[in-house]
Protein backbone atom coordinates (compact mmCIF):
# COMPACT_ATOMS: atom_id res chain seq x y z
CA UNK A 1 0.00 0.00 0.00
CA UNK A 2 1.02 3.61 -0.63
CA UNK A 3 -0.58 6.37 1.44
CA UNK A 4 -0.69 9.91 0.06
CA UNK A 5 -1.24 12.61 2.67
CA UNK A 6 -0.27 15.89 4.25
CA UNK A 7 0.87 16.12 7.85
CA UNK A 8 -1.74 18.70 8.95
CA UNK A 9 -4.73 17.30 7.06
CA UNK A 10 -7.39 16.09 9.49
CA UNK A 11 -8.52 13.51 6.96
CA UNK A 12 -5.02 12.11 6.56
CA UNK A 13 -4.58 12.22 10.35
CA UNK A 14 -7.67 9.99 10.75
CA UNK A 15 -6.29 7.46 8.32
CA UNK A 16 -2.88 7.42 9.98
CA UNK A 17 -4.54 6.55 13.30
CA UNK A 18 -6.62 3.80 11.71
CA UNK A 19 -3.62 2.34 9.90
CA UNK A 20 -1.68 2.35 13.15
CA UNK A 21 -4.45 0.66 15.10
CA UNK A 22 -4.61 -2.02 12.40
CA UNK A 23 -0.85 -2.53 12.60
CA UNK A 24 -0.28 -1.45 9.00
CA UNK A 25 2.66 0.60 7.71
CA UNK A 26 2.10 1.64 4.10
CA UNK A 27 4.69 3.57 2.15
CA UNK A 28 4.08 7.27 2.77
CA UNK A 29 3.98 9.73 -0.13
CA UNK A 30 3.81 13.37 1.04
CA UNK A 31 1.52 15.74 -0.84
CA UNK A 32 2.32 19.35 0.01
CA UNK A 33 -0.97 21.23 -0.03
CA UNK A 34 0.72 24.58 0.48
CA UNK A 35 2.77 23.99 -2.68
CA UNK A 36 -0.43 22.88 -4.47
CA UNK A 37 0.95 19.43 -5.21
CA UNK A 38 -2.60 18.10 -4.84
CA UNK A 39 -3.49 20.03 -8.01
CA UNK A 40 -0.67 18.56 -10.07
CA UNK A 41 -1.48 16.53 -13.17
CA UNK A 42 0.08 13.43 -11.62
CA UNK A 43 -1.93 13.65 -8.41
CA UNK A 44 -5.20 14.45 -10.18
CA UNK A 45 -4.69 11.32 -12.27
CA UNK A 46 -4.55 9.41 -8.99
CA UNK A 47 -7.39 11.24 -7.24
CA UNK A 48 -9.51 13.40 -9.57
CA UNK A 49 -10.96 15.36 -6.64
CA UNK A 50 -7.50 16.66 -5.84
CA UNK A 51 -7.76 16.13 -2.09
CA UNK A 52 -5.84 14.09 0.45
CA UNK A 53 -5.69 11.37 1.50
CA UNK A 54 -5.49 8.71 -1.16
CA UNK A 55 -4.57 5.10 -0.57
CA UNK A 56 -3.12 2.94 -3.31
CA UNK A 57 -3.97 -0.70 -2.75
CA UNK A 58 -3.16 -3.72 -4.83
CA UNK A 59 -6.66 -3.51 -6.27
CA UNK A 60 -7.03 0.20 -6.94
CA UNK A 61 -6.94 3.68 -5.43
CA UNK A 62 -9.17 4.69 -2.54
CA UNK A 63 -10.04 8.21 -1.46
CA UNK A 64 -12.15 9.94 1.22
CA UNK A 65 -10.98 9.12 4.74
CA UNK A 66 -14.12 7.40 6.02
CA UNK A 67 -14.25 5.16 2.96
CA UNK A 68 -10.59 4.27 3.43
CA UNK A 69 -11.15 3.47 7.11
CA UNK A 70 -14.23 1.36 6.33
CA UNK A 71 -12.17 -0.57 3.75
CA UNK A 72 -9.46 -1.14 6.34
CA UNK A 73 -12.12 -2.40 8.74
CA UNK A 74 -13.46 -4.86 6.18
CA UNK A 75 -10.10 -6.12 4.94
CA UNK A 76 -8.24 -6.07 8.28
CA UNK A 77 -10.97 -6.70 10.85
CA UNK A 78 -8.73 -6.92 13.92
CA UNK A 79 -8.84 -4.98 16.10
CA UNK A 80 -12.36 -3.82 15.25
CA UNK A 81 -13.06 -0.12 14.92
CA UNK A 82 -16.85 -0.55 14.92
CA UNK A 83 -19.21 -2.37 17.29
CA UNK A 84 -20.57 -5.79 16.43
CA UNK A 85 -24.25 -4.76 16.38
CA UNK A 86 -26.03 -2.75 13.71
CA UNK A 87 -27.40 -0.11 16.08
CA UNK A 88 -24.00 0.41 17.68
CA UNK A 89 -22.31 0.78 14.30
CA UNK A 90 -24.90 3.35 13.20
CA UNK A 91 -24.40 5.41 16.35
CA UNK A 92 -20.61 5.40 15.96
CA UNK A 93 -20.87 6.33 12.30
CA UNK A 94 -23.28 9.14 13.18
CA UNK A 95 -20.80 10.61 15.67
CA UNK A 96 -17.97 10.29 13.16
CA UNK A 97 -20.01 11.99 10.46
CA UNK A 98 -20.77 15.00 12.64
CA UNK A 99 -17.05 15.67 12.46
CA UNK A 100 -16.10 14.35 9.04
CA UNK A 101 -19.16 15.57 7.12
CA UNK A 102 -20.49 18.59 9.04
CA UNK A 103 -17.52 20.26 10.74
CA UNK A 104 -14.29 19.39 8.95
CA UNK A 105 -15.36 20.42 5.42
CA UNK A 106 -15.96 23.98 6.64
CA UNK A 107 -12.40 24.38 7.91
CA UNK A 108 -10.39 22.79 5.14
CA UNK A 109 -7.87 24.66 3.05
CA UNK A 110 -9.95 25.21 -0.07
CA UNK A 111 -12.80 26.76 1.95
CA UNK A 112 -10.43 29.05 3.82
CA UNK A 113 -8.75 30.07 0.56
CA UNK A 114 -12.18 30.94 -0.86
CA UNK A 115 -13.02 33.01 2.20
CA UNK A 116 -9.80 34.95 1.72
CA UNK A 117 -9.87 35.35 -2.06
CA UNK A 118 -13.58 35.78 -2.75
CA UNK A 119 -15.06 37.03 0.53
CA UNK A 120 -12.32 39.38 1.62
CA UNK A 121 -11.65 37.70 4.95
CA UNK A 122 -8.33 38.11 6.72
CA UNK A 123 -6.78 35.44 8.94
CA UNK A 124 -8.79 36.51 11.99
CA UNK A 125 -12.00 36.31 9.97
CA UNK A 126 -11.12 32.81 8.80
CA UNK A 127 -10.22 31.73 12.33
CA UNK A 128 -13.51 33.14 13.65
CA UNK A 129 -15.39 31.17 10.99
CA UNK A 130 -13.57 27.97 11.95
CA UNK A 131 -14.10 28.46 15.68
CA UNK A 132 -17.83 28.95 15.16
CA UNK A 133 -18.38 25.75 13.19
CA UNK A 134 -15.99 23.64 15.26
CA UNK A 135 -17.68 24.78 18.48
CA UNK A 136 -21.10 23.90 17.11
CA UNK A 137 -20.00 20.40 16.17
CA UNK A 138 -18.04 19.72 19.34
CA UNK A 139 -20.98 20.81 21.49
CA UNK A 140 -23.09 18.09 19.88
CA UNK A 141 -20.29 15.54 20.25
CA UNK A 142 -19.84 16.46 23.91
CA UNK A 143 -23.53 15.91 24.61
CA UNK A 144 -23.48 12.53 22.89
CA UNK A 145 -20.28 11.35 24.54
CA UNK A 146 -21.26 12.60 28.00
CA UNK A 147 -24.56 10.71 27.82
CA UNK A 148 -22.77 7.38 27.40
CA UNK A 149 -22.90 5.20 30.53
CA UNK A 150 -20.44 2.45 29.55
CA UNK A 151 -17.70 3.75 31.84
CA UNK A 152 -14.94 3.20 29.28
CA UNK A 153 -12.20 5.70 28.53
CA UNK A 154 -13.20 6.14 24.90
CA UNK A 155 -16.27 7.58 23.21
CA UNK A 156 -18.23 4.37 22.90
CA UNK A 157 -16.46 1.91 25.15
CA UNK A 158 -13.27 0.50 26.57
CA UNK A 159 -11.29 0.53 23.31
CA UNK A 160 -10.80 3.21 20.66
CA UNK A 161 -12.78 3.11 17.44
CA UNK A 162 -14.00 5.18 14.52
CA UNK A 163 -15.51 7.90 16.72
CA UNK A 164 -12.21 8.49 18.51
CA UNK A 165 -10.29 8.36 15.23
CA UNK A 166 -12.37 11.31 14.01
CA UNK A 167 -12.47 13.16 17.33
CA UNK A 168 -8.75 13.47 18.03
CA UNK A 169 -7.83 15.26 14.76
CA UNK A 170 -10.79 17.58 15.23
CA UNK A 171 -9.63 18.49 18.74
CA UNK A 172 -6.20 19.19 17.25
CA UNK A 173 -7.86 21.56 14.78
CA UNK A 174 -9.80 23.23 17.59
CA UNK A 175 -6.52 24.02 19.29
CA UNK A 176 -4.98 25.19 16.04
CA UNK A 177 -7.76 27.71 15.40
CA UNK A 178 -7.75 28.97 18.97
CA UNK A 179 -11.01 27.47 20.21
CA UNK A 180 -11.36 27.11 23.97
CA UNK A 181 -12.09 23.40 24.53
CA UNK A 182 -12.87 23.89 28.22
CA UNK A 183 -16.63 23.47 27.61
CA UNK A 184 -16.01 19.90 26.39
CA UNK A 185 -14.60 18.02 29.41
CA UNK A 186 -15.68 14.58 28.20
CA UNK A 187 -14.09 15.12 24.80
CA UNK A 188 -10.90 16.37 26.45
CA UNK A 189 -10.76 13.24 28.60
CA UNK A 190 -11.28 11.02 25.56
CA UNK A 191 -8.52 12.81 23.68
CA UNK A 192 -6.15 12.37 26.62
CA UNK A 193 -6.92 8.63 26.74
CA UNK A 194 -6.36 8.32 23.00
CA UNK A 195 -3.13 10.29 22.91
CA UNK A 196 -1.69 8.05 25.62
CA UNK A 197 -1.80 5.21 23.07
CA UNK A 198 1.25 4.81 20.80
CA UNK A 199 -0.88 4.51 17.64
CA UNK A 200 -2.46 7.91 18.24
CA UNK A 201 0.79 9.48 19.35
CA UNK A 202 2.63 8.28 16.23
CA UNK A 203 -0.09 9.72 13.98
CA UNK A 204 0.16 13.24 15.41
CA UNK A 205 0.95 15.87 12.77
CA UNK A 206 4.09 17.02 14.58
CA UNK A 207 5.58 13.54 14.26
CA UNK A 208 5.20 13.22 10.49
CA UNK A 209 8.17 13.28 8.14
CA UNK A 210 6.68 16.14 6.11
CA UNK A 211 5.86 18.32 9.15
CA UNK A 212 7.18 21.84 8.86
Amino acid sequence: MRFHGFFRSSSAYRCRIALGLKGLEPEFVPVNLRAKEHRSEAYLALNPQGLVPALETGEGVLFQSLAIIEWLEETHPEPPLLPGDALGRARVRGFAQIIACEVHPLQNLRVLNYLRASCGQDQEGCDLWCRHWIAEGLAACEAIAAAESHGGAFTFGARPGLADICLVPQMFSADRFGLDTGPYPRLRAIRDACEALPEFAAAHPARQSDAA
